[in-house]
């Protein structure tokens, strides 16, 4: 292109890179703009499909009853300067749209023309930026073509109007003839604020533009605002136009970090600094009016969903104030940085980008006549919706508060308040002020989003006396026992008197309380992460290698952070740390090794914990709540204060250029054509860097000063970081092109990739996190990424499913697309249930349910999804792209591996329905049995107490309050009737919510003089996991006829049946068993299963035992079985003789004979029917919970009754084996072991 980049390839430190002019070209005339035929598209496919979409239109068809002064016409770009600057290149489109996101607009002399002002943000797609400036203002139409144009619209506007307004019996009267202008039409003419190119002036918007490298919002303004007083103040100004813009493009530098710099504008001097690279960013947008317009409350809670990476939608009439609102949000949250889709403003053509299944802040242009309720969104659920004029905020569900944040609000309140700003915002500022006033006050009160609205603004004292915000807040904060200072105005600096400022006191003041509120902001983040560092992983591995496997690296030990915090700030910290903007930030600090090459951000946010860390001098462990006040506030006010006293460099004054005679004529009114050929290039060399600019002005090219506070390096590093987090969020700005179908399709088919992978990579990480240690053993990450809740797991992948079932929804039925759907599609179900056979027997039947809690919704969402989605949703939405849905389901799937606990242990109050089976074994005749028997189920949360079961039913369904996961059954029955003999295989129960289901194995009689005599036993129950549940088909009900040949695990009609195991295997069977207990509590809390299955279970410690008690026991006379309980209850008759003849070896020997004694008196005498075998059972938990079991096999070991029953080679009687045992036992003492009720039950010791 031509056009000099005006000094060099590499980036010169220019203030400005382009001056734009945009507005109407009157050769191509007034052309629709895009966003009219959006309308139109979007009305016939609302008519088509019955889906209102984004566009909300008062009255029906509103959109073709626009009159021509109401509708929008393309814009274009009339002129830029320079051509083009290579380390800026121009976007046409973007800034085409940008500086006049609506279009052109035209007024007559009848409506207000004040200019506007609104800047804008350009993001590329390596995250760089460019910020635009630009100020909008109407001039007169002096095309005779363009103003006839406008006549013809308004004649076929009228015409229109009366063939859609006429009633068909009225002929006469509808106006045929387009010039006709009788009575009636003038009348309608004026009805609609109408054009009559007689009588009327005719105005066009145009709009003046400055594209700058950096953000200095006021001082681009006040240019902008002074070239426009220029062209329509009386007197022409003192040199051309050209001599300003030449100046600021080419002779006015950006200033240096840490400086400041005094410019000339047309009629005053204009003054920006830059903070250094030891303080907070560049940030030229005012904080006060987000507090005046929002109020704290609000600001914080959108501010906390910004933090959680919630999807933002701001809503205003004011384009300025969508940008003031987005980038005072994102300034806020230093040291950390939004890694999603920004756009503050979002153009009309680019409605469609709402629909959007990724995180995005984004500004939303409103009329300013409808109402939030006609606005539709695609997906709400998961949406902060800011109505900015309206000081309205509406917050996605389950939104955790922010640690402290009582406190927090009250430190802000106090800088407002010094300020003059009530802390519920300002109501005059906003549009809705009248209507407000109209409320009654306690309506206001009673509505929390509202944030409560103060009156007029008084002064100070007054405020500070009668604010209702303060004391309320000071009354919690007493209440919540933290200790605030008394609330006290902040004394401004005495310095002032001393130095002379050189901005007027209104700005000074805008720069201190911006500087305050954010140093607050920052100041929460340095005390929250004030011992980060110590957390961070640092890879093993060299930078290379790191990049390529970056996904599956941990790189921040959140289980160990999180365990550090105080209890109040998990709800945020948890779901925090697995943002986006958390990763980027660690990922940051892993590349940096070296302060040089340190990133600025990251640097200023170092040096601050690290003051924290000297201040404090605390442990790292020791965290508390305590709030901690911001101390950072005088010094960052007075180095402001200090650049502002003294400039640092003046630039160049505007002078006369070596211009053609007659150019550069001044004409009122009118934003003059100007001279391109003086405006295209630069000075030949940059006269200001070498006369006046130091040393390191020159030495630092533009990419280094851009970094500073762009927050951009060139080199590598963000490059890597950049696709080590590509995740989705690939998009950080829609193309800003013209709206064409295959760009949409590409933006889409970008999001549903985002979509899939992001689906991939949840659903690895839940697996890894439930795997635990298994996983790693495997070579998934580390061992220690165990530790985030399970809840935050589950409740990002909710938000996942939500968005994915948002993307591209045509009709909407509720706020959550998904729950919308669930509830459809059971209403189909339900249909099909009532008008076709469909009948389900009982438990494991439905082998397409998932044994996770989530099963309900995965359930139909894989039924569902197959069924025609073509009504529901677009064509490129994620659920109609076949491939991507069926990857979808696969891991969703792979969830059948785990189980997830989460809705059994969050909802403990609700009633859940459980289906019981019981299968009594076929051979020995259960079908006989006559007594009546009942069931009691327990679990972690509780039990149900005694349940009835009717006779001969083996499978019931029984409502109750959430067990929690289940541990144990008791079942037995009453012994009445002439066979009340009764032979259990199993126990089944699930949990009919959340599909899990139990088992519980018995293979024992229950009935007098059968088995061990026992009429009830306590059963204990496994969860089972899909692949048991394959393993274990034939364990259904009983098929009708059974095949012969299927094995069945014979019943163990008596313990003498059970395999003999010889001393090695049954060492290792108790070394196992304890071994088992140990590690179970050597686990974290939340890690541990069920202690009473380690107890009584398969191979728990009371089976290990059982068999050291059975190895050598002598067999017994024909046709009598001997128990283990008959061999103890001898022993104990042996010591209570023994006591009673009072022939004790020693003290402590006896205590121990007395306390065996005492349980197993204890155990006989219990109220339950529980046999001899259900005795011992208890009788080593209750041993193992006092820690007297090796007490009593010592005990035992000598007792003379062992020599009776026992043969020589019994384990029992080698005194070598009896010790090992012995020491084995006595590593249970350690451990503080509760029993279950159930297997205590009826025991008082």
């Amino acid at each position: 292109m031509s056009g000099g980049s005006g000094g060099g390839s590499s980036a010169p430190g220019r203030f400005a890179d382009y001056f734009v002019i945009c507005g109407l070209d009157t050769e191509t005339g007034l052309e629709p703009d895009e966003l009219s035929a959006l309308c139109k598209y979007i009305q016939a496919s609302k008519t088509r499909d019955g889906a209102s979409r984004f566009i909300s239109s008062a009255t029906e068809g509103e959109n073709f009853e626009q009159t021509p002064l109401r509708r929008t016409f393309k814009s274009k770009v009339l002129a830029r300067y320079p051509e083009n600057v290579e380390w800026n290149p121009f976007d046409q489109d973007a800034v085409g749209m940008l500086c006049m996101p609506k279009g052109l607009a035209f007024k007559t002399q009848a409506d207000s023309r004040e200019p506007q002002f609104h800047s804008f943000i350009i993001t590329r797609e390596d995250g760089s930026r460019t910020f635009g400036f630009s100020l909008t203002f109407f001039e007169e139409v002096t095309s005779k073509q363009i103003c006839s144009a406008m006549q013809t619209l308004y004649h076929m506007h009228n015409a229109e109007y009366d063939i859609l307004h006429t009633p068909p019996t009225n002929d006469k009267d509808s106006c045929s003839s387009t010039g006709d202008c009788n009575g009636t039409s003038v009348s309608k003419l004026q009805r609609f604020n109408s054009y009559d190119i007689s009588r009327d002036t005719l105005y066009v918007s145009k709009c003046i533009c400055l594209i700058t490298p950096m953000s200095f919002m006021k001082a681009c303004k006040k240019v902008l605002e002074q070239l426009h007083q220029a062209v329509t103040s009386p007197q022409p100004p003192p040199l051309p136009l050209e001599s300003y813009i030449y100046n600021i493009l080419y002779e006015v530098p950006l200033p240096p970090a840490g400086r400041s710099l005094k410019f000339s504008g047309v009629y005053g001097p204009i003054i920006c600094q830059r903070p250094s690279t030891s303080e907070l960013p560049l940030f030229d947008f005012p904080v006060k009016e987000v507090f005046e317009l929002l109020g704290v409350e609000n600001v914080v809670q959108l501010f906390t969903c910004a933090l959680l990476e919630f999807q933002i939608l701001l809503y205003s009439q004011h384009y300025q104030r969508l940008m003031t609102v987005a980038e005072t949000i994102t300034a806020l949250m230093f040291p950390f940085q939004w890694q999603h889709v920004y756009v503050p403003i979002l153009p009309a053509s680019l409605l469609h980008f709402l629909d959007a299944p990724v995180p995005y802040l984004m500004g939303l242009h409103s009329n300013g006549l409808d109402d939030r309720s006609k606005l539709e969104l695609p997906q709400e659920a998961n949406l902060c919706f800011v109505d900015v004029d309206n000081h309205f905020i509406e917050l996605p569900e389950d939104l955790p508060q922010f640690p402290n944040k009582l406190e927090f609000i009250q430190e802000i309140s106090e800088i407002l308040m010094a300020f003059g700003i009530p802390p519920e915002g300002n109501l005059h500022c906003s549009e809705s002020a009248s209507k407000m006033k109209s409320l009654r006050a306690c309506d206001l009160a009673s509505d929390k989003r509202n944030g409560n609205i103060a009156g007029s603004p008084l002064n100070s004292y007054e405020l500070l006396k009668e604010n209702e915000t303060i004391a309320r807040l000071q009354a919690l904060v007493k209440r919540t026992g933290v200790s605030l200072e008394k609330l006290g105005v902040r004394e401004e600096t005495s310095s002032k008197k001393d130095l002379k400022i050189q901005c007027d006191e209104e700005e000074f003041k805008i720069y201190q309380l911006n500087i305050q509120i954010r140093e607050v902001f920052a100041n929460r983040f340095t005390q929250m992460f004030a011992d980060y560092e110590v957390f961070v992983i640092q890879p093993s591995q060299d930078k290379e290698s790191w990049f390529t496997n970056r996904e599956q690296m941990q790189n921040f030990d959140k289980a160990s952070f999180l365990s550090d915090q105080p209890e109040p700030y998990l709800p945020f910290l948890s779901r925090f740390l697995e943002t986006q903007m958390f990763a980027s930030f660690i990922d940051n600090k892993i590349m940096c090794h070296d302060e040089d090459d340190k990133d600025p951000v990251l640097r200023v946010f170092d040096s601050r914990v690290d003051k924290i860390r000297l201040l404090n001098v605390r442990t790292p462990t020791l965290r508390t709540s305590m709030y901690q006040k911001c101390t950072t506030i005088d010094e960052a006010e007075k180095s402001i204060e200090l650049r502002l006293a003294k400039i640092d460099h003046t630039a160049v004054h505007p002078h006369l250029l070596d211009m053609k005679i007659g150019q550069g004529k001044y004409e009122l009114g009118f934003f003059p054509k100007l001279q391109s050929d003086v405006l295209s290039t630069g000075p030949a060399s940059n006269k200001w860097t070498k006369r006046n600019a130091p040393a390191q002005w020159r030495r630092k090219d533009r990419q280094k000063q851009h970094t500073e506070h762009l927050r951009l390096d060139n080199d590598q590093r963000e490059k890597y970081i950049q696709e080590a987090r590509n995740l989705g969020s690939a998009i950080r700005q829609p193309k800003l092109s013209n709206l064409s179908p295959s760009v949409i399709a590409q933006t889409n088919w970008k999001f549903v990739e985002g979509l899939l992978k992001e689906c991939r990579n949840k659903t690895k990480r839940m697996l890894v996190e439930k795997m635990g240690r298994e996983a790693v053993e495997l070579g998934h990450g580390e061992v220690n990424i165990t530790g985030v809740e399970e809840n935050t797991l589950i409740a990002s992948l909710c938000d996942l499913l939500e968005r994915i079932w948002s993307h591209g929804l045509q009709v909407k039925q509720g706020k959550s697309a998904l729950w919308s759907h669930l509830l459809h599609y059971l209403e189909n179900r339900q249909r099909k249930t009532t008008s076709g056979s469909f009948s389900t027997s009982g438990i494991l039947l439905d082998s397409e349910r998932r044994k996770s809690d989530t099963s309900p919704a995965m359930s139909p969402l894989r039924i569902s999804l197959i069924q025609d989605m073509r009504k529901l949703y677009k064509r490129y939405a994620f659920l109609r792209c076949d491939d991507e849905k069926e990857q979808f389901l696969y891991h969703l799937l792979s969830f059948n591996a785990v189980d997830y606990f989460c809705f059994t242990n969050v909802f403990t109050t609700i009633l859940i329905p459980y289906h019981i089976l019981i299968v009594p074994s076929k051979k020995l005749g259960g079908s006989m049995f006559t007594a009546n028997p009942w069931i009691c189920i327990s679990g972690e949360l509780g039990e149900t107490g005694v349940l009835q079961i009717p006779r001969n039913i083996l499978e019931m369904t029984f409502e109750c309050q959430n067990l929690g996961k289940l541990t144990t059954v008791q079942i037995g029955h009453d012994n009445s009737g002439l066979y009340a003999k009764w032979l259990v295989e199993y126990v089944m129960v699930r949990n009919e919510i959340t599909g899990h289901t139990y088992k519980f194995p018995c293979g024992r009689w229950l009935g007098k003089g059968m088995d061990d005599g026992s009429l009830e036993r306590i059963l204990v129950g496994e969860l089972l996991t899909s692949h048991t549940e394959a393993d274990e088909r034939q364990c259904r009900t009983p098929p009708l006829q059974q095949s012969p040949s299927m094995i069945r695990r014979f019943v163990t009609i008596s313990p003498n049946n059970k395999p003999k195991l010889n001393t090695g295997q049954i060492q290792e069977a108790i070394g196992e068993a304890v071994n088992g207990i140990v590690k179970h509590f050597h686990k974290p809390e939340k890690e541990r299963g069920s202690l009473t299955l380690l107890l009584c279970g398969e191979s728990g410690l009371v089976s290990a035992l059982e068999q050291v008690f059975q190895h050598g026991f002598k067999s017994p006379r024909l046709f009598k079985n001997v128990f283990i309980w008959d061999f103890l209850e001898k022993a104990q008759t042996y010591y209570e003789t023994l006591e009673q003849n009072e022939m004790v070896p020693e003290e402590n020997w006896q205590t121990r004979a007395r306390n065996f004694c005492r349980f197993i008196t204890a155990i006989n005498n219990t109220p339950r029917n529980i046999g001899k075998d259900g005795k011992f059972q208890m009788l080593v938990c209750l041993g193992a919970r006092d820690h007297l079991l090796h007490h009593w096999i010592a005990l035992l070991a000598d007792c003379p009754i062992t020599a009776q029953m026992y043969e020589d080679i019994a384990l029992i009687k080698d005194h070598t084996l009896v010790n090992s045992l012995i020491r084995v036992l006595q590593t249970l003492q350690e451990f503080n072991i509760t029993l279950e009720a159930s297997l205590v039950k009826g025991i008082d010791i």
